[in-house]
C-alpha cells in the first residue's frame, strides 16, 4: 500500500467507536508470551519525501549491476507500454472472474494468454496460469499419475539436468502423495539425457510418466523426439518442461516424436516479468485434448451469447473451491492473474516475430560471450552439446570466490553450479540475454580474466639473507 490514509485522530475516531482503549487491545488473545513486543530495530516513522530521499540514496549505492545470470529467471526488455497498461485499474485490481458476465475484459485476456500458450507449446488446451514453473511442474506430474490409465504405477522418471529448485519443489509436494521421483543421469561428455540412461533407471519396471526439459538446466539441447518415443513405448506420459522463449524457435512439445509429448509446462517469467528479487512469477500448463479433464486451474471459453455476440466464460474449474473438495484435481488457490496480464501484453506486442528476435539474439549473445570467455587460460566449455542461451563454463579457480569478485565491481557473472552439482566443481553457468552488448559482455570478459590471473598466478618465493652471524 503507498499510501496509508489514516491520522492519529482518525485511529482514535475508530477505536472509540468500537469501544477499545488501543490497537493491542484487538489482540488481547494472543498470550503476551508470543507477541513480538517492541521493534526497537526499526525506526521511526518519517515523512514520505525523506523515505523517498533515503531510498534513493540506497538504491545509488546499490548500483546498476549487469546480469550474466540464468538458471530459470532471465534479464529481458520489457516493453513500458507492458506494465503501463497491466497495471491499469481494470486489471491492477481486479481478483478472479467468479461472475463471468461482469469480468468479460478479464476472461477475454486469460483466453488470450490460453491461445498464445498453446500456439506456443503445439498443444491443444492450457490453463489460466499457476504460481510459477516449479509448482506447475509438480502439478504435471500429479496430473500425469492421476491420468495414466495404462499402468498402477506412481513413479515418475525425473533427468539430473532438470533445473534443482524444480526437483526440489517437485519432491516437497509430491512427495507425500505417494509419488516416487527417480532421478535419470545426465551424459558427463554432453550434460544431456540419454536414452540408455532411461533404459538403465527404468530397468524394466513401469513409469507413470517421464520429464523432458529443452533447453535443459545446462542451457543443452536434449534430443526431444528419441525420449519421447521411448516413454510412449513404455507406457508413460510425457511431461515437456519448456522455456517460452525458446518455443519462438524450437519444436514445439506438441511435435516432439510421434504423438508430440502429453504435457507441457514452464516459468512465464521470460514474458514481460521482471526478476524483482525472485519473483513473484507465474506458471503456465498445457496439455493434449484427452487430458483436459485432469487439467488443474481454471480453462476459459469463448462462446456466443443469445444475440449471437461473442462472450467469455469459466468453462472448466476442476479445483477445489468449485467442487467437492476429495474430487478436486488441486487445491491451488487462484492465478497469478496480474502477471498473466503482462504476459499477455508482452507477447502479444512482440508477435512471434518479435519473439524469435529476442530468442535469436539471446543465443547468438551467449555463444558470443562463451567465446570471450573461452580466450582466458583455464576457460572451456563445460559440455560438446549444442546450447540454446545459457552455457556452462569449466573455470581454473572457485566460481564462488570469482563471483564475489565481480559482484564488487558490479558484475553479477553466473550461477554457480557447484553447490547442486560437486561432479561438475568448478564450473560455471553464464546467460547472456537480448539487453547485453559487446560493450558489455567484454567488460565481463576483461574482469574476469584479470581477477582469474591475481588469483592463479604463482607466489613469488620469500627472500631471506643470512647474516653470517650464528649464536
Amino acid at each position: 500500500m503507498p499510501f496509508v490514509p489514516h491520522t492519529d485522530e482518525d485511529i482514535e475516531a475508530m477505536l472509540a467507536t468500537i469501544g477499545v482503549a488501543s490497537i493491542q487491545d484487538l489482540f488481547d488473545e494472543i498470550p503476551s508470551d508470543l507477541r513480538v513486543g517492541e521493534l526497537d530495530a526499526i525506526p521511526a516513522g518519517m515523512p514520505e519525501m525523506d523515505i523517498a530521499r533515503l531510498m534513493q540514496a540506497r538504491a545509488r549505492v546499490d548500483g546498476q549491476p549487469l546480469c550474466f545470470i540464468g538458471a530459470g529467471a532471465y534479464d529481458h526488455h520489457i516493453p513500458a507500454a507492458v506494465w503501463q497498461l497491466a497495471t491499469r485499474g481494470e486489471f491492477y485490481s481486479a481478483y478472479t472472474p467468479y461472475q463471468a458476465e461482469a469480468s468479460q475484459g478479464t476472461l477475454q485476456l486469460l483466453y488470450e494468454f490460453q491461445s498464445m500458450m498453446t500456439a506456443l507449446t503445439g498443444l491443444d488446451v492450457s490453463n489460466a496460469s499457476l504460481y510459477d514453473g516449479a509448482s506447475a511442474l509438480a502439478e504435471a506430474v500429479l496430473m500425469a499419475v492421476r491420468s495414466n490409465r495404462k499402468t498402477k504405477s506412481t513413479k515418475v522418471l525425473v533427468p539430473a539436468a532438470l533445473h534443482p529448485a524444480y526437483r526440489r519443489t517437485v519432491h516437497g509436494i509430491v512427495g507425500t502423495q505417494g509419488i516416487e521421483l527417480v532421478e535419470v543421469p545426465f551424459d558427463p561428455e554432453g550434460g544431456h539425457t540419454r536414452v540408455e540412461r532411461l533404459e538403465a533407471v527404468a530397468g524394466g519396471e513401469e513409469f507413470a510418466a517421464v520429464v523432458v526439459n529443452q533447453p535443459n538446466f545446462f542451457g543443452i539441447l536434449e534430443p526431444v523426439d528419441d525420449l519421447t518415443d521411448w516413454a510412449h513405448a513404455h507406457q508413460a506420459l510425457v511431461i515437456a518442461v519448456v522455456n517460452p522463449v525458446a518455443l519462438a524457435l524450437l519444436s514445439p512439445p506438441g511435435d516432439w516424436g510421434a504423438l508430440g509429448a502429453d504435457l507441457a509446462c514452464g516459468e512465464a517469467q521470460p514474458l514481460g516479468m521482471p526478476l524483482a528479487s525472485g519473483g513473484p512469477y507465474a506458471g503456465f500448463l498445457c496439455c493434449q485434448r484427452q487430458w483436459v479433464r485432469q487439467l488443474p486451474g481454471r480453462v476459459v471459453g469463448r462462446t456466443l451469447d443469445l444475440d449471437g455476440k461473442p462472450g467469455f466464460t469459466l468453462t472448466l474449474q476442476a479445483r477445489e473451491q468449485h467442487i467437492r473438495r476429495g474430487k478436486a484435481t488441486s487445491n491451488i488457490c487462484t492465478n497469478q492473474g496480474l502477471l498473466v496480464t503482462a504476459a499477455t501484453i508482452h507477447m502479444a506486442m512482440l508477435g512471434g516475430e518479435g519473439l524469435a528476435r529476442v530468442a535469436s539474439t539471446c543465443h547468438a549473445n551467449t555463444r558470443q560471450l562463451a567465446g570471450m570467455l573461452c580466450e582466458i587460460p583455464g576457460v572451456e566449455p563445460l559440455f560438446d552439446r549444442p546450447v540454446f542461451h545459457e552455457q556452462a563454463l569449466r573455470l581454473p579457480a572457485p566460481p564462488a570466490e570469482l563471483l564475489r569478485s565481480l559482484a564488487e565491481r558490479n558484475v553479477l557473472g553466473g550461477f554457480d553450479l557447484g553447490p547442486d552439482y560437486p561432479t561438475l566443481d568448478p564450473a560455471l553457468l553464464i546467460c547472456a540475454t537480448e539487453l547485453r552488448t559487446e560493450d558489455e559482455m567484454r567488460g565481463y570478459a576483461d574482469e574476469l580474466a584479470r581477477i582469474i590471473a591475481t588469483r592463479t598466478q604463482p607466489k613469488r618465493p620469500v627472500e631471506t639473507k643470512f647474516s653470517g652471524r650464528m649464536r
